[in-house]
């Protein structure tokens, strides 16, 4: 977790759950072994209070919102449902943009699906470390930066390509662009402050 500027950890005052080394299972059994380094990140996640976990927590409810948005156009797209749902307003269809060719076109498969997988490589990196990754494991905030501005990049990029193309707008899908686009300045700040431990 955090340090507060009596150098000592901060919690958060309503945290999630107990600390980690508390709830340790008593006995070995099978399956995975827990380590001090596995349980400083669930306490960082769960408890920690900082301003860089605070924006973590942020972006990765970005990454969810986007990936349940985009989860409903994976199950039209597969099949699972009939109809995408759209508010009454003009330039809204998204049954015509996500039917279309190109949603299918790259690894011939719909591209919902493919949106779903990034995004969650996006929160895989905004949960790896603890609090002080910004200075142990500086790779990690740069890295982050790095998938946030692609996945807005790509979300703009198919925003572009339904206003040129079919006129027409997803709202879905523009959901889960604004949700990425959103991202980007949540994970500024910890970018910076891995590149000024570099300098």
């Amino acid at each position: 977790m955090g340090k507060n500027e009596n150098g000592r950890r901060s919690v958060r005052v309503k945290p999630s759950g107990a600390p980690a080394d508390s709830i340790r299972p008593p006995h070995s059994g099978v399956g995975r072994r827990s380590s001090p380094d596995a349980e400083a990140v669930s306490d960082a996640l769960r408890r920690g209070a900082d301003a860089f976990l605070t924006r973590r927590r942020r972006t990765a409810a970005l990454c969810l919102a986007s990936i349940g948005s985009l989860g409903v156009v994976a199950a039209y797209q597969n099949g699972l449902i009939r109809h995408l749902p759209e508010p009454p307003l003009h330039g809204l269809d998204a049954d015509r943009v996500d039917a279309s060719g190109e949603a299918y076109q790259f690894l011939k498969t719909p591209d919902a699906a493919l949106g779903i997988a990034s995004t969650a490589i996006t929160l895989i990196l905004v949960g790896m470390g603890d609090a002080d990754r910004s200075r142990r494991r500086r790779w990690i905030p740069l890295a982050l930066a790095a998938k946030a501005a692609a996945d807005a990049a790509f979300g703009l990029f198919l925003t572009a390509e339904q206003a040129t193309k079919h006129r027409k707008f997803c709202s879905f899908c523009l959901l889960a662009a604004l949700a990425n686009l959103a991202t980007v300045p949540q994970t500024w700040p910890e970018a910076r402050a891995a590149l000024r431990k570099q300098e």
